[in-house]
């Protein structure tokens, strides 16, 4: 497999039947191409928006398809996971080529997001074979229980359906085609339809013929997944309000997330829209640590919102830190930041909006402005210059909309007197993904209160380190109170993400034969449950 083997038409189906069997035959309005935001240059070759009619039979595929996945074993869906991840790592070079073209991101970077997405694959196979995150609870019948019998009662968690998974600009691989989002709601057992980004349709070609290629040859059902591109929003819009659509996985900014949960909302059969959108991820710097650690600090921070050009989600957008602070601190920031290289963005309308946002903070930012701006010189392509602003609590607290989310190389560092006003300006943040307390053993009475107060922010609260940066595993939170996420209560990262796409189901006096085996008494596939109100290990 290379990239020159691209066809431009969305992967449909087991076996490479296509949604279009030749996109030269299609009309000017579906046709759209990729763009390398490093040198502007159109990529080869045009690839095709999905019909409405596309989309429905897409759609009722995987309502054909939704039965046969709920009924199928963990093991079995495990088989498809981990045939995914084999796959995908076997034709990485071509697929990290191509995302190399689409994004500019670098191949380094591409290789670990190729690694990330494949673990998950495999972590979430490992999940679903062992089983028990099924929660299967069990309460058997009482017929001598006075005044009244008691019935069989049994519940577990049972697979929501047809989920629609849209591809993120940031991360082509691993919140993508085969990103976390599909590896969950495939391990939930839910087909897959996913509305690819725009701006690497051809990477999501590839990735797409790799899951096609594992459903074909381990004869899943037709349905199961399913590849629909669009230059725009009228194909994503159609399959969140399809009636065959029981939910949705975005991850984006915040008005495409918002948009899309009205629509989910709006529907005569409203369905969860999983979205995760905006956060400034704030940091706080407490007195000791920073006069201790000043320049350390400072070296740290300049790397973690200039990272993958501060387009992660989890990049640090504030940072309050006392009046007091060393010099050093400051004058390594500066340093930092002004030797910093111009800074490649995904795309060209990414780049563009950076650049305007910065604009329009620099006249909102009351007194010093721009503290430190990147002193190289302009670059061609998709580029911009990484910026720090700076200004007081007082400033801050007064213009509301400095909390909004840059997307790009930019913080905002604001000043305070008093440490003990901390926790009541946390609790005067929106909700965040993330945040991060730097603090020494001598800030800790000053630390409780505010992590007490963070906790009701942020998702995630980390201590002496930076939010850039989401390890996947069974303990992760991304998640967080809205605008972060559309629902605090899940996360997007790590195997939890599972429970978005399922829902509990209670089985009352069923006889045992139709039970699900997970909830048969004599517990056949070995799996931790709860019986009669008490914890029961499975096999070891």
């Amino acid at each position: 497999m290379t990239a020159t083997q691209l066809t431009g038409s969305p992967v449909f189906r087991k076996g490479f039947r296509f949604l279009i069997e030749d996109s030269a035959a299609a009309s000017a309005s579906q046709r759209f191409f990729a763009h390398n935001p490093a040198t502007g240059e159109t990529l080869e070759p045009a690839f095709v928006a999905a019909t409405s009619s596309q989309i429905d039979e897409a759609a009722h595929l995987a309502s054909l398809a939704a039965p046969a996945l709920a009924a199928s074993s963990g093991s079995r869906r495990a088989q498809l996971l981990r045939t995914i991840a084999d796959k995908l790592a076997a034709a990485q070079e071509p697929i990290t080529a191509r995302a190399h073209l689409e994004t500019g991101l670098p191949a380094a970077r591409l290789a670990g997001e190729m690694g990330r997405t494949t673990h998950q694959l495999r972590l979430f196979a490992d999940l679903v074979a062992e089983g028990s995150w099924v929660d299967a609870r069990i309460e058997e019948a009482l017929p001598e229980r006075k005044p009244l019998p008691r019935a069989a009662i049994r519940s577990m968690l049972r697979p929501l359906g047809p989920v629609v998974v849209f591809g993120a600009s940031n991360f082509p691989l691993a919140f993508s085609v085969a990103g976390g989002d599909t590896a969950a709601a495939l391990a939930a057992g839910c087909p897959v339809l996913v509305k690819a980004h725009p701006a690497h349709p051809g990477t999501s070609e590839l990735v797409a013929r790799c899951i096609v290629e594992a459903i074909a040859e381990l004869d899943w059902p037709e349905g199961t997944f399913t590849l629909l591109m669009d230059s725009g929003i009228a194909v994503g819009q159609a399959l969140v309000q399809h009636p065959s659509v029981k939910a949705v996985a975005f991850t984006g900014s915040t008005a495409g997330g918002q948009a899309l949960m009205q629509l989910a909302a709006s529907r005569p059969e409203p369905i969860p829209c999983f979205a995760e959108m905006g956060s400034v991820n704030p940091v706080f710097l407490l007195p000791h640590a920073v006069q201790e650690r000043a320049a350390s600090i400072a070296t740290g921070l300049a790397a973690s919102f200039t990272l993958g050009s501060g387009q992660f989600c989890t990049k640090p957008g504030i940072v309050f830190l006392p009046e007091s602070t060393p010099d050093a601190f400051w004058q390594q920031l500066q340093d930092s930041v002004q030797a910093l290289p111009m800074q490649g963005m995904l795309t060209a309308r990414i780049a563009e909006h950076f650049t305007s946002s910065i604009a329009t903070r620099a006249r909102a930012v009351p007194s010093e402005g721009v503290f430190a701006a990147s002193a190289a010189d302009a670059a061609t392509g998709a580029c911009t210059r990484p910026t720090v602003f700076r200004l007081s609590a007082e400033e801050f607290l007064a213009h509301p909309e400095l909390q909004e989310e840059i997307f790009g190389p930019t913080v905002l560092l604001v000043t305070y007197s008093n440490p003990t006003s901390l926790p009541a300006m946390a609790a005067s943040l929106q909700g965040q993904l993330t945040a991060t307390l730097h603090a020494n053993p001598e800030d800790t009475a000053l630390a409780a209160p505010l992590l007490a107060a963070l906790e009701t922010r942020a998702g995630r609260l980390l201590w002496n380190g930076y939010p850039t940066g989401v390890e996947v595993c069974d303990a992760m939170v991304h998640g967080g109170p809205f605008p972060a996420t559309s629902d605090s209560r899940f996360t997007s990262v790590g195997t939890a993400s599972i429970f978005r796409f399922v829902r509990p189901v209670c089985f009352q006096d069923i006889p045992e034969p139709l039970l699900p085996p997970e909830l048969q008494l004599h517990n056949p596939l070995g799996i931790h449950r709860r019986v009669n109100g008490h914890p029961v290990a499975g096999r070891s």
